[in-house]
């Protein structure tokens, strides 16, 4: 399975980095043709479930993923948020760590390991390459935008 991390600093206090990452319906916002629909009434918590769509028209790919670690920041320390992808097609995880940085500002980690069933591993580098690209886009949109 492709796994890749990727790191960002903002100038954020941790708590509203927190808020932006985990903030499920902006998602779509940051990722293009995807539209988030979470399933469990709020607030997000462990068990929280939630689907990306992505595509347009019949060709799209739901990622049904559920909150199995929900951590957010408290007293200064960091907080860190798993997520478990359990759909027919797309399956792995997904990480989103966010921890104190230099000069009050927030250090992000987001981490994922993601397998779309069918597809040879042949393709683990243009999958891995490619959501690097996007997750990272979309990481540096969401902490940009309130």
């Amino acid at each position: 399975m492709p796994t890749f991390s990727l790191e960002r600093t903002a100038p954020l206090p941790l708590d509203e980095a927190w808020r932006r990452l985990t903030d499920w319906p902006r998602h779509a916002d940051a990722v293009p043709l995807t539209r988030i629909r979470v399933l469990t009434p709020p607030p997000t918590r462990e068990g929280t479930r939630l689907v990306a769509r992505s595509g347009v028209g019949p060709l799209t790919l739901d990622d049904v993923m559920e909150v199995t670690v929900w951590h957010p920041p408290a007293g200064g320390e960091g907080g860190l948020c798993r997520l478990e992808k359990r759909g027919r097609l797309i399956q792995g995880w997904a990480e989103i760590e966010v921890r104190p940085g230099p000069g009050g500002r927030s250090r992000v980690v987001w981490r994922e390991e993601l397998r779309v069933r069918f597809l040879p591993r042949a393709f683990d580098g243009v999958v891995e390459h490619t959501s690097r690209l996007v997750f990272g886009r979309a990481a540096n949109r969401l902490l940009r935008r309130p």
